[in-house]
């Protein structure tokens, strides 16, 4: 399977968030609707924050590092676009912020869960996407995967 989150998949459990939240407020439960508000994304917040450790469980498996071995200063500017509630764009942007301090590029983070215009005009449908010029990454990269890309190994 590969390593990346479909975005149809992220906005489903946002409208079951929001679905929820209606149904629970039609039925007159205030405070359940309240809970569900706080409790969900609270969830959704520690399943993100554990995915690197349980991802194997779940099928995707590991989202191991591979560490980049040569650094070539790459003043260029580099484009992460990430969607809220997918578990590999956090990892994916500490890999980058990481490589960043090492090869001077500029990093510019674009979320476009609620940016249909982007989605459409870029052809995305899944994320973490790292775009460099006209070379992009599709999916969880490796530092090393990364690094080739940003300094242009990857063409």
């Amino acid at each position: 399977m590969k390593q990346q989150c479909y975005l149809a998949a992220i906005y489903l459990n946002w409208i079951f968030l929001g679905a929820g939240v209606a149904y629970l407020a039609h039925r007159g439960l205030y405070v359940a609707a309240v809970l569900w508000i706080v409790l969900l994304p609270l969830a959704m917040w520690v399943y993100i924050r554990v995915f690197p450790t349980i991802s194997q469980a779940m099928g995707y498996g590991k989202v191991d590092d591979r560490p980049a071995q040569h650094f070539e200063q790459a003043p260029t500017r580099v484009t992460l676009y990430t969607a809220l509630g997918c578990p590999f764009c956090p990892v994916v942007k500490g890999r980058l912020t990481a490589l960043r301090e090492k090869m001077n590029f500029s990093l510019e983070e674009v979320d476009i869960t609620l940016r249909p215009g982007i989605l459409v005009a870029k052809g995305i449908r899944a994320v973490p996407v790292v775009e460099v010029g006209d070379r992009r990454l599709d999916g969880n990269a490796t530092s090393a995967q990364l690094a080739d890309l940003i300094s242009g190994a990857g063409q």
